[in-house]
């Protein structure tokens, strides 16, 4: 009880803390208010409206070419990309030849149709890149000042897949400072906006890909996802994103390595426009690991067992999850139980309230041979020396610093972390076990993403524990797909997560495809 009691104290405390901090940061910044509310133009090419799916079919049966799709794709980059700052490198001229190269395929193939979408399902298909991710001869910085010049000389596995089975690079995207913050900025490239509010930011740290895929300068993506870094930007741009069960899609060459039990909690997966072009973009990016999921097997959404845990159960140092999401979330139940004749049971567990708390315990565990992760300020300063956090503070104040305040903060919070809590421990057993029972090998859940709809830039800052509710499933293993649910009333994109068990990706998968067909799925941001 006096624990109970101590941790509201500190919570409350810690919020009216970041709350002086907030109003001070508005009192002196420089936002621009005029900004609020403008949005990316609408689309015009009705190319840019297909899914990969669709269109990988209609430039095999040669109703349109690769050029023509690719040109589309590359036109509307060059449109909106100067708002949102998204692509921080691109390939046009490499990405034209190769869409050459794919229709002189077609033109000359003699086994049909059928024998190029077996052998290559995405040929002449665009996709955009998250700039962790090795793409040969494209930046390789993760944003980070000291990485500047780095380029990639090889292909990661995952991308290597892609393009082998015909998709074609555009370009690579921005993403934070070695992809640990939810708002996508650094001093490398600067920061990433929303396409549906340029005033808002992308989220992080998939956010570049999740704001070009948003504003319709991409139609397939791929992301990784530690504390939620694919269904963060994928709920802050209205898309489709999936966090696939870990070890399935290897994480070769990405940077940073994983080190210490991040291997255990980074996921890597599809994000996308439309729900069905999840499950072929994953097939592809897993590899030789595809088998595992069974994404073949027919999903019969009638006999899955559904849940929804409507919120953390009252963590004290974060702000309960705003009306209009609770609604959303509520909508969602109703609408299951009234297509599907379903019923949806709510359940909560009280240790979701210490989700942050167990993800940071967990991020800084020592892997099996007892290697911890690499410290952060290590990592920032690389190729070169550590960086040292206060001096960067230091620096900070007077414009100095290459990195942001954010990183900085993370480098500092490192420091100060204490030993691993046995309570905190024994609590996450407690809550892996309960959920893996709750959704058995044929239930999923409906859990909220972010306890509130995309923040404007910066604002983070002063609310930083907001990813809980994506980190928390990270620690857990368990796959998750986060799906768009329309807009609110400023047109701004909602959304939920759904989460399955372990190697049951399929079930989550299935439910997108639901939501997309209930809920709309991606909304033109221009057409608002």
């Amino acid at each position: 009880m006096a624990s109970g009691l101590l941790e509201t104290i500190k919570g409350w405390l810690f919020k009216t803390v970041m709350g002086f901090l907030f109003m001070l940061y508005r009192m002196f910044s420089s936002e621009k208010p005029g900004v609020s509310g403008k949005r990316v133009p609408p689309v015009s090419d009705p190319l840019l409206l297909l899914s990969a799916r669709q269109l990988a079919k209609k430039i095999r049966r040669k109703e349109v070419t690769s050029v023509e799709v690719v040109q589309a794709y590359i036109d509307r980059i060059q449109e909106v990309n100067p708002l949102l700052n998204a692509i921080v490198k691109d390939r046009f001229d490499a990405a034209l030849q190769e869409a050459a190269q794919a229709d002189k395929l077609i033109e000359e193939e003699t086994g049909g149709e059928e024998v190029l979408e077996d052998r290559l399902p995405l040929l002449g298909v665009p996709l955009s890149v998250k700039e962790s991710y090795a793409v040969q001869g494209m930046p390789f910085t993760t944003g980070v000042v000291s990485r500047k010049g780095i380029v990639a000389t090889v292909d990661s596995p995952p991308v290597a897949w892609l393009k082998r089975a015909g998709a074609i690079p555009l370009g690579v995207t921005n993403t934070p400072e070695l992809c640990m913050w939810c708002e996508s900025h650094n001093h490398l490239f600067g920061i990433t906006s929303n396409p549906y509010d340029l005033s808002r930011g992308a989220g992080g740290s998939s956010g570049g890909e999740g704001s070009i895929l948003g504003g319709a300068g991409s139609v397939i993506g791929i992301g990784s996802d530690i504390a939620g870094s694919i269904r963060m930007p994928c709920f802050f741009n209205g898309i489709f994103g999936h966090k696939t069960t870990p070890g399935v899609v290897t994480s070769e060459l990405q940077y940073p390595p994983n080190t210490g039990r991040h291997e255990e909690y980074v996921s890597n997966g599809p994000m996308c426009r439309y729900a069905e072009d999840l499950v072929p973009v994953l097939k592809i990016m897993a590899g030789p690991n595809a088998h595992m999921l069974s994404l073949d097997e027919k999903v019969d959404l009638k006999n899955v067992r559904f849940f929804t845990i409507p919120d953390d159960s009252g963590c004290p140092w974060l702000y309960p999850v705003s009306k209009e999401l609770v609604d959303i979330q509520k909508k969602v139940v109703e609408r299951l139980e009234a297509d599907l004749g379903v019923k949806v049971e709510e359940v909560r567990f009280p240790e979701l309230r210490n989700g942050f708390k167990i993800w940071n315990t967990y991020m800084g565990l020592p892997d099996k041979d007892g290697k911890p992760p690499q410290p952060f300020a290590e990592l920032l300063g690389e190729p070169g020396r550590p960086v040292w956090p206060i001096w960067e503070l230091l620096k900070r104040m007077v414009g100095r610093s290459n990195h942001t305040m954010a990183s900085i903060g993370l480098a500092i919070q490192e420091m100060t972390c204490s030993k691993p809590s046995p309570l905190i421990i024994q609590q996450k057993e407690k809550l892996q076990k309960d959920l893996e029972e709750l959704v058995g090998t044929d239930g999923v859940f409906l859990f909220p993403t972010h306890p509130r709809v995309v923040p404007k830039h910066h604002h983070p800052l002063f609310r930083p524990l907001d990813f809980a509710y994506t980190g928390v499933i990270n620690v857990l293993g368990l796959p998750v797909t986060q799906c768009p649910l329309g807009l609110n009333e400023e047109g701004i994109p909602m959304g939920i997560q759904v989460v399955t068990g372990k190697m049951q990706d399929r079930l989550s998968l299935e439910v997108a495809l639901y939501l997309e067909k209930a809920f709309g799925g991606w909304r033109d941001p221009g057409s608002i």
